[in-house]
């Protein structure tokens, strides 16, 4: 934690000189002018500082209310694979909320205070997952009523999470410095990323090896996950809050005089910025595509292949070790060239991903060599993909009404998520396809196709990809080499 805040100010001391203001507080002051205001350079630090270790709070607090534990836990009462496919398309299907969350968290005066109110709660309600389980290990109730009791509880923080999620993107969008976005989410993902590395491990042994049996142990976990993710909360009160309606106030003022008496921009006009309109086409045919086939490879590896789950999970741990040491890299790179031209030159690699597995198979080449690369690739490159789509969201966002841009991108990428992971269930069931091998090929095709409509988009501060390849690749300008040519001649 120590070296991500020292890189943190050492990224703040190269930023341009920012207009100072009373310093950030634990009250979290709430900026008041009469435009967009500048945020100090050391209450950017401090709120970067707060964003960062409240990432790993949350990241760990996020490992115990999900994942693998929470799918082991739901298996040891009897879950069946109904419910629990239930588990992972109720948050896709709770992301139709965030408009609803945007057009809320935009009336409010205090982002901070926002996300508190929907986030606090949000994670108190697993305290009655807690006592459901101390009530379970007591009596005789029926395990499985535990199940119902955890999903339903998973509805409820997923719709809270869908209302309060823009709130917190425009937040950091408005608290992050543009030029420094790539490096200081490159930093705070590797955090998460290093948390989430350490963590699933030592919390699995915990429960794995618990006197009371897996299911008690899980629910004294998931008490201290509680406490874990309150604390999360409480790193929040170092952070500059932010008044929206200072943004739109202060572009409103910012605006000539004669367009002062139109209306303001509503949800809907973000439908004739075509621009973004172009970048939500890419980004739902991209996310179907992914979907289609990302959630299948686990289970190729255990179904087709017949590996162990000791392997598997030893593969899963170098997607988030390479994650891990490539954000930092991806992210001082898009602050040099852009997101945009990342998207498309790393997107080509992720995109023929899923043929690589075509190639896999039960030898040693496979198990030791081809997989593990295939892993690394994923995590690595894909590390890229991610990072750039957040920030590209953000640098396509207007000041004035950033949660109505980040909630309508959720909610297509939630919708087409929930169509691609459904559908790529079903075509894996049809021989006309050849099963999960013709469902990878079908998927990087349209990974590729997803592609295109990212040529179009614009991005401010995006270079030509030339650019960017001569920032990866040792090669020297055009103008050099023909003055070495004239020279040698």
């Amino acid at each position: 934690m120590k070296t991500v805040s020292l890189s943190a100010e050492a990224l703040l001391e190269q930023s341009p000189t920012i207009e100072q203001i009373k310093p950030v507080s634990t009250s979290a002051p709430i900026l008041n002018t009469d435009s967009p205001p500048k945020i100090s350079k050391q209450a950017t630090r401090t709120s970067l500082k707060a964003s960062t270790i409240d990432g790993v709070f949350a990241t760990i607090f996020s490992n115990i209310t999900g994942g693998v534990l929470l799918v082991n836990f739901l298996l040891q009462l009897g879950a069946s694979p109904l419910e629990i496919g239930l588990l992972s398309s109720i948050p896709l299907l709770a992301n139709f909320l965030q408009p609803l969350g945007a057009y809320l968290a935009d009336r409010t005066s205090s982002r901070h205070w926002y996300t508190l109110a929907i986030f606090g709660p949000s994670r108190l309600l697993w305290l009655i997952l807690v006592a459901g389980i101390a009530w379970f290990s007591c009596t005789e109730t029926k395990s499985h009523q535990l199940v119902t009791w955890t999903l339903g509880i998973i509805l409820i923080t997923n719709i809270l999470g869908a209302l309060g999620g823009c709130a917190w993107f425009s937040w950091m969008a408005a608290l992050v410095p543009p030029p420094l976005r790539g490096r200081y989410f490159g930093l705070r993902n590797s955090a998460a990323s290093l948390a989430n590395l350490l963590s699933v491990p030592v919390l699995g042994y915990a429960i794995s090896t618990w006197p009371g049996g897996g299911i008690q142990g899980y629910g004294v976990l998931l008490f201290f996950g509680v406490i874990i993710g309150l604390i999360s909360l409480a790193c929040q009160f170092w952070m500059v809050d932010v008044n929206p309606q200072v943004y739109r106030a202060g572009k409103v003022s910012s605006q000539p005089e004669e367009n002062s008496d139109k209306p303001q921009p509503t949800a809907f006009s973000i439908l004739k910025d075509s621009n973004f309109l172009k970048f939500l086409v890419y980004f739902g045919v991209w996310t179907f595509a992914m979907n289609l086939s990302a959630p299948f490879f686990n289970l190729y590896m255990l179904q087709n292949l017949g590996l162990d789950l000791t392997t598997v999970t030893m593969y899963a741990s170098l997607i988030a070790g390479a994650n891990l040491v490539m954000l930092v890299v991806w992210g001082k790179l898009a602050d040099r060239v852009g997101n945009r031209p990342l998207l498309l030159l790393v997107g080509v690699l992720i995109a023929v991903t899923p043929l690589f597995w075509l190639g896999a198979g039960t030898d040693s080449i496979s198990v030791w060599i081809w997989l593990p690369t295939i892993h690394i690739i994923t995590g690595g490159f894909g590390a890229a993909i991610d990072l750039c789509n957040s920030n590209i969201q953000m640098e396509m966002a207007p000041l004035d009404r950033p949660s109505q841009y980040f909630a309508i991108a959720a909610a297509v990428t939630g919708v087409s998520g929930g169509l691609g992971s459904a559908a790529g269930g079903f075509l894996a069931q049809l021989d006309i396809i050849g099963g999960l091998p013709g469902l990878f090929a079908l998927s990087a095709a349209l990974r590729l196709v997803a592609l295109f409509p990212l040529l179009f988009v614009r991005e401010p501060r995006s270079k030509p990809i030339t650019h960017l390849m001569g920032k990866i690749l040792p090669l020297k300008p055009k103008a050099e080499l023909v003055s070495a040519e004239k020279m040698a001649a």
